[in-house]
């Protein structure tokens, strides 16, 4: 592979394998399997590489997409995306069947390829990347691919840390989103201006409810003003006066929500990440293997692609 300016791509796997589910039309492989969320992941893969030119590269997993200790703080937390009803926590989320059976395929296609796919027990793909990306400060530039606006929380110009998001343009056409694009777009500075403005306004697609009555643009302005959600919360207490009315009693109604919140807003940033050697492959891992799901599944040109991309021979 050519020499390159080091740098980290995280990838929120099932962000984009879902987005490629959605996106790609259904294609059935010689075995049967639809593969489009395989195929769309492989291309999306390809295309990253071929821009961003990374040195180190990381498949970030859900090895537990609803963990205890959100659910803990925020019983509603994701509870609709539960597959089963009940307060089972250990159903499992709602998946298409279309694609559930296409994740092992991908699983696979990672591996034969040597792409590290890494995933912390009761941990969620964001905590992988949050604790990449703050383990890696300073060593490199920080790509973070995903969909999701959480992890907006992340972006630091100092750090060289921002986000690639796809939720508009894909990865062909994404949003490189770095601290102006958060002033711009949110009104707040920085990325950890950002999650405590995510807690005020909340989150439905995750079932975080928010504060009552404060919508996003209320939010930033409150974070702007304060600084951050600890000293809002402190003003709060302090009785400042401009704080009051409805607005104040809103905030106050909701101190059992703020004490809970930030804690399952808060991407985790010191989970127990595995010793897994996350450089580019320089050589396909496991040729037999990607041999085998090339013909099953009929996913030649896929890995032809990334193979390309990756610079091996």
């Amino acid at each position: 592979m050519p020499s390159h300016a080091p740098r980290l791509l995280l990838l929120d796997s099932a962000s984009l394998y879902f987005r490629a589910f959605f996106g790609v039309p259904e294609v059935i492989g010689p075995s049967g399997v639809p593969t489009n969320a395989v195929r769309g992941l492989l291309d999306m893969i390809a295309s990253l590489v071929e821009r961003a030119h990374p040195t180190h590269l990381v498949a970030c997993w859900d090895n537990d997409w609803r963990p205890a200790f959100r659910v803990e703080a925020i019983p509603s937390y994701k509870a609709h995306r539960v597959a089963e009803p009940g307060d089972d926590e250990l159903a499992g989320e709602q998946v298409p069947e279309a694609l559930g059976v296409q994740v092992p395929i991908i699983e696979d296609a990672l591996r034969a390829l040597g792409i590290a796919r890494v995933g912390v027990d009761g941990h969620e793909a964001d905590d992988v990347i949050g604790t990449y990306a703050t383990a890696w400060t300073g060593r490199m530039p920080v790509d973070i691919v995903t969909g999701d606006r959480d992890l907006f929380q992340l972006v630091d110009d100092a750090n060289e840390v921002r986000v690639v998001y796809t939720a508009r343009g894909g990865v062909r056409s994404p949003d490189f989103v770095d601290q102006s694009f958060i002033a711009e777009k949110y009104g707040v500075p920085t990325g950890s201006a950002y999650a405590d403005m995510a807690v005020l306004r909340g989150d439905t697609s995750d079932g975080l409810p928010g504060v009552a009555g404060i919508g996003e643009k209320t939010a930033a302005k409150l974070i702007t003003t304060y600084g951050t959600l600890e000293a809002l919360r402190s003003a709060i207490d302090g009785g400042d006066p401009a704080l009051k009315g409805a607005q104040r009693a809103r905030l106050e109604a909701a101190a059992d929500y703020l004490d809970a919140a930030p804690r399952v807003v808060a991407v985790v940033k010191d989970a127990p990440l595995p010793d897994v050697d996350v450089a580019v492959p320089s050589t396909v891992a496991d040729p037999a293997l990607m041999s085998k799901l090339a013909v099953e599944h009929g996913l030649t040109s896929s890995f032809d692609r990334v193979i390309s991309a990756l610079g091996i021979d």
